[in-house]
């Protein structure tokens, strides 16, 4: 497998404190290498997680963990960390087992077997296609179907795959004829989980995909009367003296303002409901507000340490949020928060390298969590979790993952659909 170069994994280099460029470059690359060196050996997915040591024995990947994967490895490719055969090779084998695994009126389940590509039941009735788990797969390979546009025969070949997946992929079956997505269908359960997708939570980006899909595309109406009419979608209340537009009171947790937009682009996208990067900015500074105020005083939080979303846990994974506090910071809330608040994630990222490093620094980055009331640290990396680092920063250091999702003539197609605006729909 080709190695990509990082600076001495998982060690804190010392003698000197890196600049912000440095260290972004240092951080990128090392989580990138969850995905590089950490990926399936058979099929290069993404594993749901691997552990401090880096050894994993167990085949399961990770639907939406391999869109980010892809994401990863765009921005490694731009970079010059891996070269564009290099690239186009690890895609195109990733594509080999998705276009031949079993899928669900085209929607993959959220773990699979990585070397076989049968599923892994996430639950007793949770055996079958993962809406929101497929859109992120689909995000991460629409991007990559705009990236690698030449004309060697992989590229030809990665297209081929990306957009076969992309037609495949039966939205609209997912509405069960309502004016709403419901996230699961199981070929053994049916619909009997009942999951309505409704907002404002991670996905955006499920209901844009349905709506852009040139096969099976939802109607305006189920994005309108089903996800905007969620009960948590409108706020408009005061959340730390920051009035909020859209989500739960204290924002929830911080990968709302993550996963769809690893390939969406905020900045100027508006609808009938928000102006979003108004939206994740603001949803941003609440979460650090809250950390600052510390209501609950644990030992750690501050300007410089911050940063609740859902990660592993003192007891488990848990959607850490301003409501459910639980002493726990995880690194992927402050550090995929790059765009919407750069000098304030800056800081939080020197104090975990500089100050907290040989603690929480590892194979793959950072590890997932950690928390100094109870002196705990996560023993896994998080597939969830290190991909939007990898893309946020980029997005925030060249915009690169926002130019390519939406420069897809589909996606352009869906979101005028759904009535959104955004300069980089007229560009």
């Amino acid at each position: 497998m080709p190695q990509a170069g990082a600076q001495k994994r998982g060690t804190i280099a010392r003698g000197g404190t890196l600049t912000d460029g440095q260290l972004l470059d240092r951080v990128q690359q090392q989580s990138f290498l969850y995905f590089w060196e950490g990926g399936h050996p058979v099929s290069g997915l993404a594993r749901d997680r691997i552990p401090r040591d880096g050894v994993c024995e167990d085949d399961k990947v990770a639907i939406g963990a391999s869109g980010f994967g892809v994401m990863a490895i765009i921005v490694a490719c731009e970079r010059g960390w891996v070269t564009r055969t290099e690239a186009v090779a690890r895609i195109g084998r990733m594509l080999d087992l998705l276009t031949e695994a079993p899928c669900y009126h085209g929607l993959f389940p959220h773990f699979m077997n990585g070397a076989t590509g049968a599923v892994i039941p996430f639950g007793r009735k949770d055996d079958g296609g993962d809406l929101v788990e497929s859109a992120l797969l689909l995000q991460g390979l629409l991007c990559a179907r705009a990236y690698f546009d030449g004309e060697t025969d992989g590229e030809r070949r990665l297209r081929g795959a990306v957009t076969y997946l992309w037609n495949d992929a039966e939205w609209s079956w997912y509405t069960q004829g309502r004016e709403v997505l419901t996230w699961h269908w199981s070929p053994t359960n049916g619909f009997a989980l009942n999951h309505p997708v409704r907002g404002w939570n991670e996905c955006l980006i499920a209901y844009v995909l349905a709506a852009s899909s040139p096969t099976f595309p939802i109607a305006p109406a189920v994005y309108h009367r089903g996800y905007a009419e969620g009960r948590f979608f409108l706020n408009r209340r005061m959340q730390e003296d920051i009035e909020l537009p859209l989500g739960p009171d204290g924002g929830g947790p911080l990968f709302f303002a993550h996963y769809s937009f690893c390939g969406l682009d905020p900045r100027g996208l508006r609808d009938a409901y928000a102006d979003y990067w108004e939206q994740n900015v603001r949803h941003t500074l609440i979460n650090r507000a809250y950390c600052i105020r510390n209501p609950k005083g644990f030992k750690g939080y501050g300007p410089n340490c911050w940063g609740l979303t859902a990660s592993d846990s003192i007891g488990g994974y848990d959607a850490h949020a301003p409501d459910h506090d639980l002493s726990v910071i995880s690194p992927t809330a402050a550090l995929s928060s790059l765009p919407y608040a750069p000098a304030e994630a800056m800081a939080v990222l020197h104090h975990l390298h500089d100050d907290l490093g040989d603690r929480l620094w590892g194979r793959y980055g950072f590890l997932d969590a950690f928390s100094e009331e109870h002196g705990w640290v996560a023993d896994w990396f998080l597939g969830i979790d290190q991909g939007p680092i990898v893309t946020m920063i980029e997005n925030h250091r060249s915009g690169l993952m926002w130019r390519l999702f939406m420069s897809v003539p589909e996606v352009r197609t869906g979101l005028a659909r759904l009535g959104f605006q955004s300069p980089a729909l007229s560009a």
